[in-house]
């Protein structure tokens, strides 16, 4: 397939030359001659004395450049504060400015047009004066293409002005539930989690607790026999695994040479979802300001429930610049991270949507990095995943160990996974998305605990490739013990209800991915919760060499002996090896002597497994928080 130039649409589309005359109020308006444009949207503002003509020049010769809107440049560069312009743009389009708090947007009309529609336009219909629908809109620049569409639906229309905050707003108060109820089911139900904890699953569950309890009751040995078989079996298919990708990981070593960049840079929409954060905006500003793409091209939204007033009101003290924005997500019973993701995705405005946790600190280039890759790949890459790193790797043994955990799966296991053709398990941050193939998965599914691995098998599904950027995100490791069990038990259980969501229908599935991608899946999900669940069963084996007695080994022939000891003793020169390998591609500075000390490490990953397993069955959709802002970046400190 050739290389496809940039297929980055936006949506809705919005051309930036407005289209032919509009009637905009009821009344004439002898005064409009011809269209308004950029250049008399300058004009006023010189003659007006709201912007100084050095900037004006310099804002002219941008939106020239990049065709992009002369109100979004100003307001990104500083050059004009929101209340003046929005007035300004009123006087330039002979339009009213909505006051929807003197008279709140008809309900009915909203519902005739839909919320989510009203949302995705950036149009909300306001009012009626007899035959004509007054809609407010917040890009008066867009009017035109929506026009037809709009005409069909209320007949005469005319245009009032707004900002996007106070639209928003009013949608939110008005229809706010069935937004949440939009944004939980996006994703098809037979691909979505939503529908676990059914009287039917709960009732395998039982069933299968009782006849594990009971087999071990009965046959006990049989059991001991059974695990062990299992666990040395998925042990062998996932160390296979690691060394198949650690070849291809060294087949490949060289770093792609970056392609030709875009000849206009397109708008770009980063989420980073929110919740109890109290002093994290000041340091998510100051990280984020040093991405060094196009301001007026980037439109950071940062995604915040509707009932978390301190986060709402930290946003609010802090001085976000103008290319940020706070989204609100209305409430709902469920509450996580992809359910507010899919909330605010119709808000976005970027061709391209990327997410970042919010204590990333991504290197300044990354964007561009993003941008040019898209460009220079075709259609079926839909997916872009960063490389996460630490800026506390040295805080403690817990977070040196976090390090090289994460070193060895971002910059080995993930890279060789994606050189054997396989399904990439996403990672929840620094990822990147062209909007088309996004949408039309449905974007996250808003309950699963564990919305990146399912939205990368999905997008496997689907025939769509995910690649790995050589861009680095840096992150807080997670260096207390019991919020890290927290954590890797929500991941655990993200990956228990990603792999059943998926296996429902094993034959389709089987259909979809190809054997190889099939093989792939069961390895990475089966065998890796298998591996977390039964590691005290391996474990136990380790005290046969200190002389004491075991079930299982004492009945092993010599040879069956020697060649289980085999197995461990290459797992672990595997792990140690990649570990070692990874260590040295980071610019994490971990002594290697730390390698060792990993064996303490995993057992709480265990003990996250068994938790995991449990919320599965009594609180599946619960949304275990991490929680952030506890350690920064040295030059922050």
């Amino acid at each position: 397939m050739t290389a496809e130039r940039l297929p980055l649409r936006p949506a809705p589309p919005r051309p930036f030359v407005a289209g032919p005359r509009l009637s905009l109020v009821a009344r004439s308006q002898p005064w409009m001659h011809s269209t308004p444009t950029a250049e008399t949207l300058g004009v006023m503002l010189l003659r007006e004395g709201l912007v100084a003509p050095d900037d004006i020049v310099q804002a002219l010769s941008l939106q020239a450049r990049q065709r992009g809107r002369l109100a979004d440049i100003l307001l990104a560069r500083g050059m004009i504060d929101e209340t003046r312009l929005f007035g300004a743009l009123a006087r330039h389009w002979g339009v009213e400015l909505a006051d929807f708090g003197a008279m709140p947007p008809d309900p009915r009309l909203v519902d005739a047009m839909g919320a989510g529609a009203c949302l995705r336009d950036g149009l909300i219909p306001w009012r009626q004066i007899g035959d004509l629908t007054v809609i407010a809109t917040a890009y008066p620049e867009d009017f035109a293409f929506h026009r037809a569409a709009l005409n069909a639906r209320f007949g005469r229309v005319a245009m009032a002005l707004t900002t996007p905050e106070l639209l928003e707003a009013a949608l939110l108060a008005l229809r706010g539930r069935s937004l949440d109820r939009a944004a939980l089911t996006r994703v098809p139900e037979a691909e979505s989690c939503r529908g676990w904890g059914s009287d039917t699953h709960l009732l395998w569950v039982r069933a299968i607790v009782v006849l594990l309890v009971a087999a071990t009751v009965l046959a006990p040995m049989l059991m001991v026999w059974a695990l062990t078989l299992w666990a040395v079996l998925t042990l062998v298919l996932t160390t296979l695994l690691k060394t198949a990708a650690v070849f291809a990981s060294l087949r490949h070593a060289q770093p792609e040479p970056p392609g030709p960049a875009p000849d206009r840079w397109p708008t770009v929409s980063v989420m980073v979802a929110l919740y109890n954060e109290s002093d994290i905006a000041p340091r998510l500003v100051r990280r984020l300001s040093r991405l060094d793409y196009p301001r007026e091209r980037l439109d950071i939204l940062l995604v915040v429930e509707e009932d978390d007033k301190v986060t709402r009101n930290a946003l609010r003290r802090a001085d976000l610049p103008a290319w940020m924005r706070i989204v609100v997500v209305p409430d709902g019973a469920i509450r996580t991270k992809p359910r507010a993701l899919n909330h605010a995705l119709d808000l976005c405005r970027g061709a391209i949507i990327g997410v970042y946790d919010a204590e990333d600190a991504p290197e300044p280039d990354q964007i561009r990095k993003v941008v040019a890759r898209f460009h220079n790949r075709g259609a079926e890459v839909a997916c872009l995943q960063g490389v996460l790193d630490f800026y506390n790797p040295r805080t403690n043994w817990l977070s040196r160990c976090f390090t090289m955990e994460y070193a060895a799966w971002f910059r080995i296991m993930l890279p060789g996974l994606a050189r054997l053709g396989l399904p990439i398990p996403l990672g929840g941050t620094t990822l990147f998305f062209r909007r088309g193939a996004l949408e039309e998965l449905g974007a996250w599914d808003a309950c699963n605990v564990t919305e990146d691995a399912d939205l990368g098998m999905r997008l496997a599904r689907h025939g769509y490739r995910t690649e790995l950027l050589d861009t680095t995100t840096f992150e807080e490791a997670n260096c207390r013990a019991l919020p890290w069990i927290k954590q890797r038990s929500r991941w655990l259980k993200g990956y228990m209800m990603t792999y059943g969501v998926h296996m429902r229908q094993p034959g389709l599935l089987l259909r979809q991915l190809g054997w190889w991608k099939f093989l792939g899946f069961q390895t990475l999900f089966l065998c890796t919760l298998s591996q977390f669940v039964l590691a005290p069963v391996l474990w136990s084996f380790w005290i046969v060499p200190l002389g004491l007695h075991h079930p299982v080994s004492a009945t092993l022939p010599p040879a069956m002996s020697n060649t289980l000891l085999g197995i461990f003793l290459f797992t672990e020169a595997v792990q140690v090896a990649i570990t070692l390998m990874a260590m040295r591609l980071t610019p994490s500075k971990v002594s290697p002597l730390w390698v060792p000390l990993l064996h303490f490490y995993f057992p709480l990953g265990a003990l996250a497994s068994y938790k995991a397993a449990w919320e599965m069955v009594r609180k599946p959709f619960w949304w275990d928080k991490t929680s952030h802002g506890h350690f920064d970046p040295p030059e922050e400190e």
